[in-house]
């Protein structure tokens, strides 16, 4: 298997250990910025949603202010987000490159986003549901805990699925501004050595974590649709 490698793409495997350890910092990336979205992004899209005029913790302010961040942040293409917080980054993180320089920009490009998602599905959640609860003596809390988050797990789930893919893609291009991760393989050696075959086995290892992404993510969707 190796020599027919060797004989196909003699250049990725001639700088396989740093294909290697490129691959490994997008898991990263990936993984940290990804837990701390879900963290994050999925109760921002809960109060985006009950915030607003006739939610059931409505509050005008709260909203107007939740929504004018998260459309800000995500009107901003995301490799001028990364330049913009490279400042922010080495302040909290202590670094303006590599993996750690990139998850500040990550996490604001991708919780407002999440964030968004999981507003829509809150709002596919049939009202009669809420009013029943109403009726029952639930509180607002209980009602978000029990009624909207359990019932929008399959939208929830299409929104994480959605938001992971972006934010893989966005690991590519933070890596074309010192990130790390497998984007700045490909610019490093795919593109400034004019070895194409490196950019092109990029391309096809982003296409294939991308497939697994979505296949998981339809496939726990499935499971939590009643």
């Amino acid at each position: 298997m190796a020599d027919l490698l060797n004989q196909i793409i003699p250049d990725v495997v001639a700088r396989s250990d740093q294909l290697w350890q490129a691959f490994w910092q997008t898991i990263q990336m990936v993984g940290i910025s990804g837990a701390i979205s879900l963290v994050l992004g999925i109760p921002f899209g809960v109060f985006l949603f009950t915030t607003k005029e006739g939610g059931i913790l409505q509050n005008r302010m709260v909203n107007f202010i939740l929504g004018k961040i998260c459309d800000f942040f995500r009107s901003i293409p995301f490799i001028l987000l990364a330049i913009l917080l490279l400042g922010l980054s080495r302040l909290i993180v202590g670094a303006g490159i590599g993996v750690k320089g990139a998850i500040i920009p990550l996490l604001f490009g991708t919780i407002p986003f999440l964030g968004r998602q999981t507003e829509s599905a809150l709002a596919e959640v049939p009202a009669g549901l809420i009013e029943a609860a109403q009726a029952m003596g639930s509180s607002p809390w209980e009602i978000v805990w029990r009624v909207y988050l359990k019932e929008a797990i399959p939208g929830i789930t299409r929104g994480v699925t959605i938001t992971i893919v972006s934010l893989i893609n966005f690991t590519a291009v933070a890596g074309t501004i010192g990130a790390g991760g497998l984007g700045n393989f490909a610019v490093m050696y795919g593109h400034s050595k004019h070895l194409p075959q490196i950019t092109w086995t990029v391309i096809l290892i982003i296409v294939v974590l991308v497939s697994v992404v979505q296949a998981a993510g339809t496939f726990i969707a499935k499971k939590a649709t009643h």
